[in-house]
């Protein structure tokens, strides 16, 4: 990295931390104007969160901008907790019937994974999910693997972004075109998307999409946006039914209503995304994701020079500031994970699918090259 924005988080001076991916890190400008919005709430409780004052105004002006930078509409997005609920706000208000297939890959989120698993055996319909060819080389090849799981039955295409476990973009872009030419709504997990690549929702045409705030974005956790298309937004259903069920106070959006306001929580952390906006404008944040993206280069150089292992994937298309590299054969990756922490103040992640234990790296604006030395310098010693 060729700047210093360590001093600008608050994380621990005595961790490397390489697992940004998990739950994020906020900054301390951005966390100090999330305090300040707790403390307006807790100063006049009633004039902050009655949804008949100021409270819809200032989440509205939130969402423009988060709005903009997503490449939305305002009314087409709205906050909530994290982009698993987002998502299960989704696939419930789906009904789906027996038969029904959901069709997605075997890199998606766990919770996900159990999510659709619930709620196809509860309605009767099929989860499929298909292999990606390892490693991962040609998108083509990716594209074909997924849509050779379509039938006449399949009525969702389920997508990460990003995939969590494997930390690689998908090309989802001509999978959410043939799924719109065919008639399947498609789904798109994005919670690791806002902040670490571009996103532009409209040009990429998915029918609903989430992405949490509190991760890439660096937002106060506790806060991610639920995008749905316009043209259906009449299909979902709220997880919570409140007060913006035929509400006495429409506002601009019934969308928005319903799911908004779903009684007393934390709005600050909400409100705070327009600070975290700021910090990335005031930081030159798409350098600082190039310097990360190079810093991860290098630390995946090494890792996979010192266990002689193939990638999962080339570097492009498919990285941007998280990578998952092979363990070698026979590591157990709780004890990995362990020693690591606990002997070398390392937090970072074992993922494991595809039959074997990986490590994923997170790299953001924080780390530098001293962080990748310290864990190379433990591989080294853990793998010896």
């Amino acid at each position: 990295m060729t700047r210093d924005l360590r001093s600008l988080f608050l994380l621990r001076d005595d961790v490397v931390y390489l697992n940004h991916g998990s739950f994020g890190a906020c900054p301390r400008p951005v966390f100090a104007a999330y305090q300040e919005l707790q403390r307006e709430l807790e100063a006049e409780p009633v004039d902050f969160l009655h949804r008949r004052r100021t409270l819809p105004g200032r989440l509205a002006a939130v969402r423009a901008r988060l709005a903009e930078f997503l490449g939305a509409d305002r009314d087409e997005i709205v906050f909530v907790p994290n982009a698993t609920t987002g998502l299960n706000s989704v696939a419930r208000s789906l009904h789906l019937d027996p038969g029904d297939e959901v069709l997605t890959t075997d890199h998606e989120y766990g919770a996900m994974d159990r999510m659709w698993t619930y709620l196809c055996e509860k309605q009767g319909a099929r989860y499929v999910r298909r292999t990606l060819p390892l490693p991962l080389d040609d998108p083509q090849a990716v594209v074909d693997a997924v849509w050779g799981g379509v039938t006449d039955r399949t009525r969702v295409l389920f997508l990460s972004h990003i995939t969590s476990a494997s930390g690689v973009i998908l090309p989802v872009e001509p999978l959410v075109a043939r799924a719109g030419a065919r008639g399947i709504l498609t789904v798109i997990d994005g919670a690791h998307a806002p902040g670490q690549i571009d996103v532009d929702l409209h040009a990429l045409g998915c029918d609903f999409w989430a992405g949490n705030c509190h991760k890439w974005l660096m937002a106060p956790r506790g806060t991610a946006a639920l995008y749905v298309r316009r043209e259906l937004q009449d299909l979902v259903e709220p997880l919570v039914v409140s007060w913006g069920w035929r509400s006495d106070w429409p506002g601009p959006s019934p969308f928005v209503d319903l799911l908004e306001w779903t009684g007393t929580r934390d709005y600050a952390a909400s409100l705070a995304v327009a600070a975290a906006l700021d910090f990335l404008a005031a930081h030159d944040w798409p350098a600082v994701r190039r310097e990360c993206h190079a810093l991860l280069l290098e630390a995946r150089r090494r890792i996979l020079d010192l266990t002689g292992l193939e990638p999962l994937c080339p570097v492009e298309p498919w990285l941007a500031q998280m990578a998952a590299l092979p363990t070698p054969a026979g590591s157990d990756p709780d004890e990995l994970q362990r020693a690591l922490r606990q002997d070398h103040r390392i937090e970072i992640p074992v993922t494991e699918f595809a039959g074997r234990s990986w490590l994923r790296v997170s790299i953001q604006g924080y780390n530098t090259p001293d962080d990748i030395d310290h864990l190379v310098s433990a591989l080294e010693e853990l793998w010896s």
